[in-house]
């Protein structure tokens, strides 16, 4: 008989990691219910308020990506795909932009984007890897052109094509991850794509405990005010461990897998400090509001960005023929 996760996912592991996420959720909402039921002060209400916004956003989100692999690798690409279309929304309105920018944007969202997408689907690595950083590098700044509007030319153009790198083709080597033939790996490109997100969003979650519960000393205040000394190194610290815990899942060996975890978690704050920067530089608290206690998609995905590339380009060149 098909046993419940072997049949809501067609990978009883997938099924078991999500089940221990499920367990960790569940967790978190009693903590969370239990705070709010003690807290006393108007400030720890504030706090745990928003914890338990972050901690209802975390079921929804783990859900979502639960229904886009349910339906495999193309649910995984229609979804990461849709998820790069806001994201890209988010950044480009925050861009001052004009009349002569509009057929440039046109492209970006309703053409370049989808394609990018397109040859994730269709596994053709080769475009997948140049599409975006060469030929839409070089054709949208000519479109810009052909509008014939040269007021702030160069930084318009450079906001519509750092958006459609950081949105799209960075966000799209998350799916991507099923492209990767792994040598007694076959079949279970899920489960690393599990490990990817899990490892690097863990990372951002605990950074933000630990820096609630001991950051003292503020780590870069004027881009990130939240973020701490403290908070980095336990979080950095205890998301690598979970990491090399989650080594039998992939084809990594267990420090092979700490490695990994490690670089995601540097490069993951590196992308949050950078997209913080960037919000700072515009005066706006978050990218958006579509995810209650975390802002928009691009709050969520700033830390993926960054190290979706650099897992994939990795894992490629060490782990695969």
């Amino acid at each position: 008989m098909t046993s419940f996760g072997e049949h809501l996912f067609g990978d009883a592991e997938l099924a078991r990691l999500f089940g221990v996420v499920g367990v960790f959720l569940l967790l978190s909402s009693i903590a969370g219910f239990v705070l709010k039921r003690v807290s006393k002060s108007d400030k720890a209400r504030a706090t745990v308020a928003n914890l338990n916004d972050r901690i209802n956003a975390w079921w929804v989100m783990t859900f979502l990506l639960a229904g886009a692999l349910y339906f495999g690798f193309r649910g995984v690409v229609i979804f990461f795909g849709l998820l790069s279309f806001l994201a890209l929304r988010e950044f480009l309105t925050l861009m001052p932009t004009t009349k002569g920018d509009h057929r440039s944007l046109l492209w970006s969202f309703f053409l370049i984007t989808p394609f990018q997408y397109y040859l994730v689907w269709a596994r053709w690595y080769g475009l997948f890897t140049i599409l975006i950083p060469v030929y839409a590098f070089l054709f949208l700044p000519a479109r810009t052109a052909w509008a014939g509007m040269t007021k702030q030319f160069l930084e318009r153009t450079a906001k519509i094509q750092w958006g459609l790198m950081i949105a799209t083709y960075c966000l799209s080597h998350v799916p991507a991850i099923y492209m990767l033939d792994i040598p007694g790996y076959e079949g279970r490109q899920g489960s690393l794509l599990f490990f990817f997100l899990f490892v690097t969003e863990v990372s951002d979650v605990l950074q933000y405990v630990w820096g609630k519960l001991f950051g003292k000393h503020h780590i870069a205040p004027d881009v990130s005010p939240n973020k701490t000394v403290e908070g980095f190194v336990g979080g950095i610290i205890s998301a690598s461990l979970l990491g090399m815990a989650l080594h039998g899942v992939t084809p990594f060996t267990v420090w092979q897998a700490g490695a990994i975890s490690l670089m995601l978690t540097l490069l993951g704050f590196m992308g949050g400090l950078v997209m913080s920067a960037i919000k700072r530089d515009r005066g706006v608290k978050d990218y958006g509001t579509i995810i209650q206690g975390h802002g928009g998609v691009m709050d969520r995905l700033d830390s993926v960005c960054f190290a979706a590339p650099v897992f994939f380009h990795v894992t490629r060149y060490f782990w695969t023929p």
